[in-house]
């Protein structure tokens, strides 16, 4: 079985987020970037896949112009087998994303699409979904576990009022979530071998789909500083600036 992991280059989660001086995005020049950690774990879960005999082949996508392939060749160190860099400068939304997933899936055929639930920038939680509507392939998000057997997959997801199990038929879409794995480091050997792996390199053209925008971001601006806390001397004081400051209670 062939496993497909789509992964995104973000901000570091580690550095402190800056707006840029016109407010169109944040700062992103000389701030150091990473593998969005959802789709770590997703990379994760397909080398232990393939470690177990369950996987024959790790494949991994990225879209975005030519610094993704950095973050390609970590998912390559920490075990996949080669990768596919979608080249472009556009900033993609979400819909054109899945287009482009599912542009892949067709010519690569794997028998499992693995995906963070979200990358940590945009937040949106929607390329596995509109990926499995676009496909037609049965999906399971936010997956704390996952289990393969013959042509079948079963995930454990979380939903508010606990664990929910799904038995999914392959080929199928997964959504990782944080309690699913956790990521390995690469070792410097297999970073030296990730450098002799096979990337290919291809345009959304390439692939017949057209970059289309729906959506316009008008302005970025950093949240409101909050304002100091202050310290009371009683309960009755607390429970008085709770319903006639904070009006909460």
């Amino acid at each position: 079985m062939k496993v497909l992991v789509a992964i995104k280059r973000v901000v570091d989660p580690y550095v402190k987020i800056r707006v840029n001086r016109d407010g169109t995005g944040v700062e992103t020049n000389n701030v150091k970037m990473a593998m969005n950690p959802f789709c770590e774990i997703a990379v994760e879960e397909a080398v232990r896949l393939k470690e177990a005999g369950i996987a024959e082949e790790v494949v991994v996508v990225s879209a975005g112009d030519s610094l993704c392939q950095e973050q390609l060749r970590t998912a390559l160190a920490l075990g996949a087998d080669r990768a596919i860099h979608i080249d472009t400068e556009n900033n993609l939304e979400p819909l054109t994303v899945a287009k482009l997933l599912k542009a892949v899936m067709e010519k690569e055929q794997p028998g499992l699409v693995l995906l963070g639930k979200q990358s940590i920038d945009s937040d949106n939680n929607q390329v596995a979904q509109m990926l499995a509507a676009l496909t037609g392939r049965p999906q399971g998000t936010f997956a704390s576990k996952v289990v393969v057997e013959g042509d079948a997959v079963t995930v454990t997801r979380e939903v508010d009022g606990g664990l929910e199990t799904l038995a999914l038929k392959l080929p199928a879409i997964i959504s990782t979530d944080l309690r699913l794995n956790e990521p390995r480091y690469a070792s410097l050997p297999n970073i030296m071998k990730a450098k002799k792996k096979p990337m290919d390199s291809v345009q959304p053209a390439d692939l017949d789909v057209a970059i289309t925008r729906h959506q316009e971001i008008l302005s970025v601006s950093p949240p409101p500083e909050r304002a100091g806390g202050v310290q009371v001397a009683s309960v009755a004081e607390l429970v008085d600036k709770l319903k006639n400051e904070a009006k909460v209670i």
